[in-house]
């Protein structure tokens, strides 16, 4: 099984979609193996985006996510990081397909609810970034009953 990084952004949780994009991952048999909220320092968003120093969004998008709380969560699944990527749709919520979360709930480029790793190298460099190994969770997805 594959594991990806995903962040819900600030913008979501203020629109008060996080339940819906959770749900959605869920759905299509995605496991939550970590999930924390964070307010990330302008430093890690930095950090976290340093790939992009030098480029006109690189500013506006470390200010907006640093800005308010996030939801960062290691998702598990089947090829999830190119799974995730077509779930949520185009960064441009005017070129994401239909149905995506994206074309339902983003509002641009900058604001488009969340983030998705783009490769496994990325996915697997952003997890260790978030989440060190005793806070990813191993389970068989058992259901337990009283």
């Amino acid at each position: 099984m594959e594991r990806t990084l995903v962040i819900i952004k600030p913008d979501a949780l203020s629109k008060k979609i996080v339940g819906k994009v959770i749900t959605t991952f869920e759905q299509k048999d995605f496991k939550i193996v970590a999930f924390k909220m964070v307010l990330v320092s302008r430093e890690k968003a930095e950090e976290f985006y340093q790939e992009h120093k030098g480029k006109e969004f690189y500013e506006p998008l470390v200010n907006f996510m640093s800005s308010n709380p996030c939801l960062v969560m290691v998702l598990e699944g089947e090829n999830a990081t190119q799974k995730i990527r077509d779930i949520a749709g185009n960064t441009d919520p005017q070129k994401a397909e239909e149905g995506t979360l994206r074309e339902l709930y983003a509002q641009d480029n900058r604001h488009n609810i969340l983030h998705a790793a783009d490769s496994l190298k990325s996915a697997e460099r952003e997890v260790k970034f978030f989440f060190s190994e005793n806070e990813i969770h191993h389970w068989e997805g058992k259901i337990y009953k009283k």
